[in-house]
């Protein structure tokens, strides 16, 4: 068994006694852009908020999702993701439940810029942290950010069963939950995750099961160009029983 493949997708002891047929649709979103004059790797550090465009995108989120059946959002505790969530839940009138489990991976580099040659990679000390790209050995192991997504999506579900639900939560995060979900290798390029500033990616279950994933970008013109890099949609390789890929 592959670490991509450590967590069933397979339907549950309640799905095989029943043909349950409900629809639920769970949105996770990325946050907006954030303030971030001096460049660092800011993680889990509290005090980083959405810039102005920030906001526009939060907005703009908002408005793409005003005519949906949304019963139910869910945040990140932290600033950049409770402020995206924000205007989502107040065009539906629904409170915000802060949930841990959809927090930015842990990282040792956080609070340092992070570069070769003007930041923590100058530094000799810190290559120990490189040594392991599978693990990853600088932060969260992979495995343990989709036992905590998938169970924030399938709490976000239960709570919204019959209906839709927001979530907003962080790059990385969203990332590895949807690779896992679509078999892909957890491990991976950076620069090649097609998850950008407030996106969507949406995934649709009959009753547990999850039958599709799909990914939008609604405030896409907001997003500056250097970072829409690797963000093009691609279909290719890799897919679920009943799960559309979107490639590697």
């Amino acid at each position: 068994m592959t670490e991509a493949n450590a967590i069933s997708t397979e339907p549950s002891a309640a799905d095989r006694s029943g043909p349950d047929r409900t629809r639920t649709v769970v949105h996770l979103v990325r946050h907006g852009e954030v303030l971030n004059p001096d460049g660092v790797l800011y993680g889990r550090r509290p005090g980083y908020h959405l810039s102005d465009l920030g906001r526009q995108m939060a907005d703009r989120v908002a408005e793409h999702l005003a005519d949906r059946d949304i019963r139910f959002v869910a945040s990140s505790p932290l600033e950049r993701a409770q402020e995206t969530a924000t205007p989502i839940a107040k065009s539906h009138s629904l409170d915000i439940t802060t949930d841990d489990r959809l927090i930015e991976a842990e990282n040792v580099f956080e609070g340092k810029t992070f570069g070769v040659g003007d930041g923590a990679l100058r530094r000799p000390g810190n290559w120990r942290h490189l040594i392991n790209p599978f693990r990853p050995s600088w932060g969260e192991p992979y495995i343990e950010l989709v036992v905590r997504m998938m169970a924030a999506l399938a709490a976000a579900r239960d709570a919204a069963r019959g209906h839709e639900a927001v979530a907003v939560s962080h790059q990385l995060p969203i990332w590895i939950v949807r690779s896992h979900v679509e078999r892909r290798r957890l491990w991976h390029d950076p620069r090649r995750r097609q998850c950008t500033l407030a996106s969507l990616t949406t995934f649709t279950f009959e009753g547990d099961r999850m039958v599709s994933v799909g990914y939008s970008e609604p405030a896409r013109d907001l997003v500056p160009p250097h970072l829409l890099v690797g963000a093009q949609q691609r279909f290719g390789r890799g897919s679920v029983k009943g799960v559309k890929g979107f490639g590697a």
